[in-house]
């Protein structure tokens, strides 16, 4: 006879708790910084820049990532990104072109910062503080 599986507990939200990846399971990197001394990492509950931001600077470096590769390094769903990436293209800040049964993303460079505070800034002059960077060659998420 089967072995029955028992369900899990809810958690606080009523929810069920999710399993683990099973061994050999390589679940998506936490947010990090870099390390502190002794080694330790420590993980953020918030960023300096928008997850709407962290999307357009992974398509520049890679403008045919797929949606799963974007989600794990921005850390949020593949539901999230759907949607990000639709009010990207839909106020003109990428273009999408669908080659085969990917998508090539690319980001249109010129267009101005859209919050009052930086709307003197172009989207270009934010990837050059990042991907222009002398340490952006170190980082694996790019």
């Amino acid at each position: 006879m089967p072995k029955k599986i028992p369900p899990q507990a809810p958690t606080k939200s009523g929810k069920q708790a999710k399993k683990p990846p099973g061994p050999g399971v390589k679940s998506p990197p936490l947010f990090s910084a870099p390390p502190r001394r002794g080694g330790q990492e420590t993980r953020h509950r918030w960023t300096f820049l928008t997850n709407h931001s962290h999307v357009l600077i992974l398509l520049n470096a890679e403008p045919d990532l797929v949606l799963r590769e974007i989600a794990a390094r921005v850390g949020i769903t593949e539901r999230a990104i759907q949607q990000i990436l639709a009010d990207l293209q839909e106020e003109g800040f990428i273009e999408r072109e669908k080659i085969g049964r990917r998508n090539h993303y690319r980001v249109k460079t010129d267009h101005y910062l859209r919050h009052p505070i930086e709307a003197h800034c172009k989207v270009a002059d934010l990837l050059s503080l990042i991907v222009d960077h002398p340490d952006a060659k170190k980082n694996a998420w790019l």
